[in-house]
């Protein structure tokens, strides 16, 4: 099964479980930030790669720099630990890891959450990649991918008791849109999947026949 066949199998028995008011506003604020157009803005093939420093989930820092000195580099942007498609994608990202590195690529994952909660999601899924801390998402805006979740949203994750407040350092309304780019060794960026729609990711087959067009 792709990765994206379990990502939609996932969503349909979990539609099931929610109320549908919770949907309608879900499926709301979606809809308007597709509509806003910003994954179309988001940095995207032949831009250069901003550079960054993030901390890893053992508070290491960890630059773009040193990891494109060893080769390309997969970087990935989720939500964070309490969505679980970014679990989903996260967990299937791991499965195909040797996959990547025998290609003398790095991979590593970034999201606005703070280290302490990059490590339970490391050990949890027993993560061989790196899981960067971008609190405040500083690199996410660099990127062009962070954007505010509407009130009504944020209201809504609050009730399903995803503590954003403290898992985002206090930055509870900022997430990024998730996004998989292929960097090469020049820091350019060479294939990209960016989608507003958070319950969709970039497809494992796809990084590999990426890094396999750099060769």
């Amino acid at each position: 099964m792709s990765l994206n066949a379990e990502l939609r199998a996932f969503f349909q028995a979990r539609q099931q479980q929610i109320p549908a008011h919770v949907r309608e506003v879900m499926k709301q604020a979606g809809e308007e930030l597709a509509e806003s157009g910003q994954a179309g803005r988001a940095l995207n093939v032949g831009a250069q790669a901003p550079r960054f420093r993030l901390p890893t989930a053992t508070g290491r820092p960890l630059a773009l720099e040193s990891l494109l000195a060893e080769g390309p580099v997969v970087l990935t942007f989720y939500r964070g630990a309490w969505c679980p498609y970014c679990n989903i994608a996260l967990r299937a990202l791991q499965r195909h890891h040797h996959d990547i590195t025998s290609r003398g690529a790095r991979l590593v994952a970034v999201s606005p959450q703070i280290p302490d909660e990059s490590l339970s999601l490391s050990e949890k899924h027993e993560l061989a990649f790196e899981v960067l801390s971008d609190v405040g998402s500083d690199t996410a805006k660099q990127y062009g991918l962070a954007f505010d979740l509407t009130d009504d949203l944020a209201a809504i994750y609050e009730s399903l008791g995803f503590d954003l407040q403290r898992v985002n350092g206090g930055r509870p309304h900022t997430l990024p849109i998730p996004a998989t780019y292929v960097i090469d060794r020049q820091g350019v960026i060479r294939w990209a999947f960016i989608d507003t729609d958070y319950t969709a990711r970039a497809e494992p087959a796809d990084i590999l026949a990426a890094l396999d067009a750099l060769r």
